[in-house]
């Protein structure tokens, strides 16, 4: 079969949704037809999404703050889980956090990270985090 053109024929008989969508029997659709409900997503599918939703957040945080690539690799880490759960704009809104990082006082920021709204909404994955950030 002639792959590219199945594809090309399916999404023009299917559509193409970017966003999560109900079909025209109730079913929770995304993309190409994909069926949420019934099919839903594998895990290399769910683990490729992640891949790109990282790059999108190391993309925002070199525009944002480029000295980030100087801290440990778990420090790093910390920022960009933070930023894939509150966006580069909700961890802006942590400034005592942000010139923490920037001074290098990773004790403070650790302080910053569990001493907000955040912590107290995701205690578990704060605590974690900011130990890996005093931890280095």
């Amino acid at each position: 079969m002639n792959r590219p053109a199945m594809l090309a024929l399916l999404e023009k008989d299917e559509g193409l949704r970017l966003k999560p969508y109900r079909d025209t029997v109730g079913k929770q659709t995304i993309g190409i037809g994909r069926n949420l409900d019934d099919v839903g997503i594998t895990t290399e599918e769910a683990r490729y999404l992640c891949e790109n939703d990282v790059g999108k957040c190391e993309a925002e945080m070199d525009r944002r703050w480029p000295w980030w690539r100087q801290m440990s690799e778990n420090r790093q880490m910390v920022l960009c889980s933070m930023v894939f759960q509150l966006g580069a704009a909700g961890v802006a809104k942590f400034p005592k956090f942000i010139a923490a990082l920037q001074r290098e006082d990773w004790i403070g920021a650790a302080a910053e990270m569990t001493d907000s709204l955040w912590a107290k909404q995701t205690p578990a994955r704060a605590e974690r985090l900011a130990k890996m950030m005093e931890e280095g």
